[in-house]
């Protein structure tokens, strides 16, 4: 069957005709599966859902693209192999030389990725395989070194010396996003700094008498603090040297501190003025600044909030500060321009070689591991009787997604992505559409569309235009609506994008960097020649002289001179040229997600189709970015809204604002647009759907090891059950969790898949039981229905394909894969083969007209489920598609476009004349009738060839009209009977309706009958409270739309009078 597909050409993509108009597009990208292992059932979900929105959307017409593709996953793949070459070579990275290494993991790529797809195929993925990507192919490496240099020419990548969250483990920065946080036991410790005056500091009282300033810092007495005003200074020894008390859960950072903190609202603040401490050991000596962030212990709290801080409990008052090890402490330390002291290297030892310098005597600590180092440092303070107390503390600790380690806050030169700027983060807010933003349209639209907002505060027309009308400002839409906040919260919150990354794997930062020190004419000739290598297209130079940059018409000062050059092209002689001037290429390579961020665009060929079409051999490579960006929609899960769909959507909205991309001539290699900066969005709508978790709650997840292999399941169940069972668990609220255990073969297995099985094997046969009708006639021909009508049941069966035909359409507009996935089941299972089929047994076969819209019944069933369970599907198709039938009038049913296969069918469309209220009613008449007698029968084990008698009143049978009939073959009544029962009879209620079945008094069980009853009126009574309730309830009344008001009173007023009915039956039996 999957042969088949290929070989048709069933899954690929003309964009041609989108551009020519001739056809509507549907695209959507798939979110590259990380090649560092198997998939999970979690992808099989998310590929599942994008298979079924693909599949109908090629069924209905339009020019339907899902490209395929993997990504490189930088640091867990790294970090996979890594380990596996310990495990068998016991050797690790530092080892090999870096392109060695590589290759290993470029080999490890390959063999998962030849597994990651081979697992997609089977599961029936139906992605245009001919235009597979990878997130390191040549197509892709061109779009991530454009982007890079676009970005860093126009100021929006530099290069800073931040905090980063750093992995010790993995040795390597990682974003906030890649990290975790977890509760852990742990303790405050209470540390004393002795008080100081530091080096060349005088008290007013030896300024007064003219002492020189001392050489060395000279202790603070208590006597000294006393006469200073500090509060309970008395309470000391007066010659003994004071202190002030840090409480810290990190004693082993002090040797980084630079500061000790004070809140300026503490009463002992203005008496410590002028005073520093010294650090024990190390012999630093450090300021004591005031700053309002510092927690006021609770004692001198003085409004409810600083009282109710969970903090104000441990805190004595005074903040350590270490600037280089701590973010709030960075922060503190840029408003106070303190010192910053790395004391930690990079595989996470005390270190004196990044940039601490003053050890003093604290060399005990250095090249210790940082839970060593704290067990010295307390063990020291306490020796030194400076260990004022420890109190037990739990708190979240920021730990690595990757190797689990704690992170370290870390001091260190990182490249960033400045996304704080209005043309990344404050535009990818307002690609949202109008309804699920909560922000000002102003604040979020570009400084160059700022005068495109009207007075009311609503983007106006020109500002609409500022991309492709529709497609830029107001045009993304989140399902559900509540992950938009998300989104937004998250770019109104946003910090630059740390994208230097301390790896091998992955794709290397393009720029060369020289620095150097000397006078003002050195460095002008230096910047001068440095800027003359810069190329019109393809190298962007920039300088900074001592941090701050500086213009090529600048005059320059003395001092260091860093000079960056970024290289467009990956140009071997022009590297050379920079290299032998001194410049050396930066060794990291970026983010995983910068590559991944430009998917939307790197995956059609940006930033040049035609050389992309050249090195691929897809000639029509050009077409893809003007007919597929935007793409439909992204389905994706919510724990990288903030990873990855915020940072297509800034990417693509800056990168294609229009014009040509560098270094290219020909501006038809983007997407027309407008200028103004607002390209389009990179999708309409975004998906989020469930999580997949196993049976104890957890994700499923490549990194716990705790997912299941989809070929488990499609080898005890199939790969359509374990499709339909996924999307009919799927709903928009709540996570699937999905317990599994081995069976005999050792394959993983569940029965919740039991249900998609035993749907398939139905379908199997309801699709079986019909062709025989189809393909057999006999007897003698039922006379056509006056004026050409239908049946009763062929009439019913006709509005249910209509309703459940728009059911779906609505489900599928609405990403409500778990109500189309009911739809195809309640239209399969309980219209189509428990009411139609067993309706027409005895007249399909001698009756043209019906044995049509059997065929078409089955046919659009068929097409329905298509998406969701193609391969039992398509096989059906192969034998059905062989038999004849006549047209339904109303009922569109386009034929195969390409070699008769159901994939390339149409899909259902049916006329609203094809609705029918009346039938609808007349057959809920017959149902509900014929449930209940069949519910007599079954109680009472009465077999189905013994025929017995409905007693049913005059009008009540001609309200059943040819529905008469159907009661009396489906039940194998002999007759009915207008007059009541003369022997003993069973009473049934339907619609609260009363009717009699007799015949049956030597087989009628009058206690079981009670008990019937008896649970149906307990039902009943429940059924009536709820909807009493409802209705009492003024939430629902009043603010509920009325038509559903209605229909709860109808209900009601349905319960009630069954429920009469019910309970006069059983009076009947107690007579």
């Amino acid at each position: 069957m999957w042969q088949q597909w290929i070989d048709a050409g069933a899954f690929h993509a003309d964009p041609a005709r989108v551009v020519r108009g001739e056809a509507r597009p549907y695209c959507i990208l798939i979110p590259p599966p990380n090649v560092t292992a198997a998939l999970h059932l979690g992808h099989a979900l998310n590929n599942t859902l994008q298979d079924v929105l693909v599949r109908a959307h090629r069924m209905m017409g339009f020019e339907t693209l899902w490209m395929p593709g993997t990504d490189h996953a930088g640091i867990a793949t790294q970090a996979v192999v890594e380990k596996r070459v310990w495990q068998e070579e016991k050797k690790r990275r530092t080892d090999f030389p870096r392109e060695e290494f590589i290759a290993k993991i470029q080999a490890y790529k390959d063999e998962y990725e030849a597994v990651i797809i081979g697992q997609l195929k089977k599961m029936g993925c139906s992605c245009d395989w001919e235009r597979q990507r990878f997130t390191m192919d040549s197509v892709c490496v061109r779009a991530v070194r454009e982007a890079f240099f676009r970005l860093f020419r126009d100021g929006l990548i530099y290069r800073g010396k931040r905090l980063v969250n750093w992995d010790p483990v993995l040795q390597t920065a990682v974003a906030d996003d890649e990290c975790y946080d977890e509760d852990v036991d742990t303790s405050f410790w209470y540390l004393r700094y002795p008080l100081v005056r530091a080096h060349g500091a005088t008290t007013e009282k030896e300024r007064a008498q003219g002492k020189p300033p001392p050489d060395d810092a000279v202790p603070v007495t208590w006597s000294e603090l006393a006469s200073r005003g500090y509060p309970g200074a008395e309470h000391h020894e007066g010659e003994d040297q004071a202190w002030v008390t840090v409480a810290t859960t990190r004693p082993e950072t002090y040797l980084g501190d630079t500061a000790v903190a004070v809140n300026p609202r503490d009463p002992r603040a203005k008496a410590l003025r002028g005073l520093s401490v010294e650090l024990p050991l190390v012999g630093r000596v450090i300021p004591i600044v005031e700053d309002g962030y510092v927690v006021l212990p609770r004692s001198m709290a003085r409004t409810e909030e600083e009282e109710n801080d969970p903090k104000a409990e441990f805190a004595t008052g005074f903040l350590k500060v270490t600037p280089a090890h701590d973010q709030n402490d960075y922060e503190l330390g840029q408003r106070h321009g303190l010192a910053m002291v790395n004391m930690v290297s990079p595989d996470g030892r005390v270190s004196d070689k990044h940039g601490w310098s003053d050890v003093g005597d604290a060399h005990l600590f250095v090249g210790k591991k940082m839970a060593e180092a704290r067990k010295l440092v307390v063990k020291e303070f306490e020796a030194r009787g400076l260990l004022e107390a420890v109190k037990p503390y739990r708190h979240s600790v920021k730990h690595s997604d990757r190797s689990k380690a704690i992170i370290e806050p870390y001091l260190s030169d990182q490249w960033y992505v400045r996304v704080t700027d209005r043309r990344m983060a404050a535009r990818a807010n307002a690609a949202l559409v109008p309804e699920q933003r909560t922000g000002s349209p102003e604040r979020e639209l570009g400084a160059d569309c700022r005068d495109s907002v009207s007075a009311a505060g609503a983007p106006t027309e020109s500002a609409r235009a500022c991309a492709r009308g529709s497609l830029s400002d107001g045009s993304m839409r989140f399902y559900p609506a509540r992950y938009a906040k998300t989104f937004e919260h998250w770019h109104d919150n946003i910090r630059d994008w740390c994208i230097s990354r301390q790896l091998w794997w992955g794709h290397r930062i393009p720029v060369w960097t020289k620095a150097e020190q000397g006078d003002a004419a050195t460095l002008n000739n230096a910047h001068s020649q440095w800027c003359n290598l810069r190329g019109p297209e393809d190298v962007a130079v920039r300088c900074f002289l001592d941090g701050r940059e500086v213009a090529e018409s600048d005059v320059l000062t003395g001092g260091t001179l860093t000079t960056h050059a970024c290289l467009l092209r990956d140009d071997p002689r022009t590297a050379a040229a920079f290299e032998s001037f001194g410049f050396v290429q930066d060794p990291d390579v970026l983010d995983t997600w910068f590559s991944s961020a430009l998917w939307p665009m790197s995956t059609m060929g940006w930033p040049d189709p035609p050389l992309a079409a050249k090195e691929t051999g897809i000639a029509d490579m050009p077409a893809l970015l003007p007919a597929y960006n935007p793409s439909s929609v992204l389905c994706t899960a919510r724990e990288i809204i903030t990873l990855w769909v915020s940072r297509m959507t800034m990417f693509n909205r800056y990168l294609l604002a229009g014009g040509s991309p560098s270094g290219l001539a020909d501006s038809a290699t983007s997407p027309a647009g407008g200028g103004g900066g607002c390209g389009p969005v990179p999708f309409r709508d975004v998906f989020i759907h469930a999580v997949i978790q196993d049976g104890e709650g957890r994700k499923m997840s490549k990194m716990l090891g705790n997912g299941v292999d989809p070929l488990d399941i499609i080898a005890t169940h199939g790969a359509d059950a374990m499709r339909f069972t996924l999307v009919h668990m799927t709903t928009q609220t709540q996570d699937v969790r999905l317990p599994v255990k081995k069976d005999a073969n050792g394959k993983n297995t569940s029965e919740k898949f039991d249900l998609g099985r035993n749907f398939a094997t139905k379908m199997w046969n309801a699709a079986k039981f019909a062709m025989e009708k189809l393909q057999s006639t006999g007897g003698t021909p039922v006379p056509p229905m006056p004026g050409g009508a239908r049946t009763l049941p062929d009439r019913w069966m006709l509005s249910r394909l209509a309703s459940g035909i728009e059911a779906c359409n609505t489900a599928l507009a609405n990403y409500e894969f778990s109500e189309y996935a009911q739809t195809c089941y309640t239209l399969l299972w309980n219209d189509f083969c428990d009411w139609y089929l067993e309706a027409i047994k005895p007249t399909v076969a001698n009756d043209a007209g019906q044995r049509a819209v059997l065929r078409a019944a089955l046919d659009t069933i068929l097409r329905l489920l298509h998406p969701v369970m193609p391969f039992v599907t398509e096989a059906i198709y192969e034998q059905f598609g062989r038999l004849p039938g006549a047209a339904v009038e109303g009922l569109t049913l386009e034929p195969a476009r390409k070699q008769g296969l159901l994939a390339t069918a149409g899909w259902p469309i049916a006329a609203t004349t094809l609705k029918d209220p009346a039938a609808e009613a007349q057959f809920a008449k017959v149902a509900g009738l014929v449930t209940a007698i069949r519910e007599v029968r079954a109680q009472h084990t009465v077999p189905f060839k013994r025929k017995i008698t409905l007693h049913i009143a005059a009008a009540d049978a001609q309200a059943l009209g040819e529905g008469a009939a159907l009661v009396t073959g489906l039940c194998n009544i002999e007759r009915m009977d207008p007059n009541p029962p003369a022997a003993a009879s069973v009473p049934i209620t339907v619609e609260a309706r009363e009717y009699r079945l007799s015949n049956l008094a030597d087989v009628v069980d009058t206690d079981a009958e009670k008990t019937r009853l008896a649970r149906k009126i307990e039902d009943l009574v429940k059924s009536q409270g709820t909807l009493e309730g409802r209705l009492a309830n003024p939430g629902y009344a009043l603010k509920a739309p009325a038509h559903m008001v209605q229909q709860t009173r109808d209900q009601l007023e349905s319960v009630r009078a069954e429920l009469a009915a019910a309970r006069k039956a059983m009076e009947a039996l107690e007579a």
